[in-house]
């Protein structure tokens, strides 16, 4: 049950939405295997206004909520493959880019929790 929301101050047109939704769900699996996209919940936020550094370049935030416990390799594929991802569908530059995870224990779902 991951969840990953995208935030950016740069236009993303719905043909990279589409591309980035199913890409970034390859690298979910590749780093962390037991995650899947038949339960991956992803929000996109674009256009924001945001300054990275004093600056409003193009940057981005990504945060990702995973249901249970993650490790350190994990999280060091899925930095790298999401910030790969977004440098090559919108041109955010990796140093521009911050990844925020969240480990939760506590995850609600069809009127019940896991």
């Amino acid at each position: 049950m991951p969840y990953i929301e995208i935030k950016t101050n740069t236009s993303i047109p719905k043909d990279t939405e589409v591309s980035i939704k199913s890409k970034i769900a390859a690298v979910l699996t590749a780093a962390f295997p037991s995650k899947t996209e038949n339960w991956l919940m992803l929000d996109f936020t674009d256009s924001s206004r945001m300054y990275f550094g004093g600056k409003d370049d193009p940057c981005a935030m990504v945060q990702i909520a995973l249901f249970g416990k993650g490790n350190t390799a994990g999280f060091d594929k899925m930095t790298d493959g999401v910030c790969t991802l977004l440098e090559s569908e919108l041109g955010i530059p990796a140093d521009r880019i911050y990844v925020k995870y969240e480990e939760v224990s506590h995850w609600g779902w069809n009127n019940s929790n896991f």
